[in-house]
């Protein structure tokens, strides 16, 4: 163990002129080093002290939970909004104010009875045939008339079937979605019943020129952008919320269109000056400040 050395003389200073700067010699004696600071005690804390600040912490976490969710009871749901006749006839594909069912494939209720009416001519047997094969199959006519009117009673539910849409994709569903985005946000349409937004100031001193005549409905308004994205939107919320929990990819496709939706809100609202299409469109979708205010964290 090497020799103890006390405090006062590692910090006494040498005697006698500075020592030339060589080489010193190796020496077994050990060097002073600093003494190193005390730590002081810590103080005694009250602990009445310690649960008052405590409690002070959980009431400031208390309220800072029920402001945010009062934040996001004002602000909606970022991605469903409220729900409306038209957000709700989304599901069906099939709008309240129209007369009759929409049917798949780009098809009508008229083309649809001239197919059922043509099946019933092509299934139809003649007169002279329908006597003939009575006698060789032993069959009455009346027998026969009845078969061939249950034939075309089946042949015409199955053209119904097939062309309901019921029974097709949500692809299919979206399809006609998108047809009546088109034609119910579409300008060629609003313009007849919703009145311009106001001018500025700017505007009324220097009145632009004539602009030229649409031509064809409209598709690239933000209306009807907004529109198309809410079906989108809700199509893949109902798939994510049942079998598709764990499916990330169309989780960010979510995030994109939801946020992609917030952008043309915004744009919209900028324009319009919250005119008559901003209020329009709002009402109708049921679309909350949550789909358009603020940050949009899903």
């Amino acid at each position: 163990m090497p020799p103890r050395i006390p405090l006062f003389q590692c910090l006494k200073a040498p005697a006698g002129p500075a020592a030339p700067l060589t080489k010193r010699p190796f020496s077994s004696t050990p060097t002073c080093h600093t003494q190193t600071p005390v730590r002081p005690k810590p103080r005694h804390r009250d602990p009445y002290t310690i649960a008052q600040a405590k409690a002070r912490k959980d009431a400031n976490l208390s309220r800072r939970a029920e402001l945010s969710e009062a934040r996001k009871e004002a602000l909606g749901d970022p991605i469903r909004g409220v729900a409306t006749e038209y957000v709700k006839s989304l599901d069906t594909a099939q709008p309240a104010t129209t007369n009759g069912d929409i049917l798949n494939f780009f098809l009508d209720q008229k083309e649809l009875e001239r197919g059922i009416e043509k099946s019933k001519w092509l299934s139809e047997v003649p007169e002279g045939q329908r006597a003939t094969a009575g006698i060789l199959g032993d069959i009455s006519p009346e027998e026969q008339l009845r078969a061939q009117q249950e034939e075309e009673a089946t042949a015409a539910e199955a053209l119904r079937r097939i062309t309901s849409l019921s029974l097709g994709s949500s692809q299919d569903r979206q399809r006609v979605n998108i047809q009546q985005a088109i034609e119910s946000f579409g300008r060629h349409n609003t313009d007849k019943t919703l009145s311009p937004k106001p001018q500025s100031a700017q505007a009324l001193a220097n009145p632009q020129q004539e602009r030229t005549p649409r031509v064809g409905p409209d598709t690239g308004s933000s209306e009807v952008q907004i529109a198309i994205l809410t079906a989108k939107i809700n199509t893949l919320a109902d798939f994510i919320g049942g079998r598709g929990k764990m499916d990330k990819v169309n989780k960010r496709n979510l995030r994109l269109l939801v946020h992609r939706r917030q952008k043309l809100l915004q744009y919209l609202r900028r324009k319009e000056r919250g005119g008559p299409r901003w209020q329009h469109v709002i009402e109708t979708l049921g679309l909350t400040e949550g789909t358009w205010k603020g940050e949009i964290s899903l």
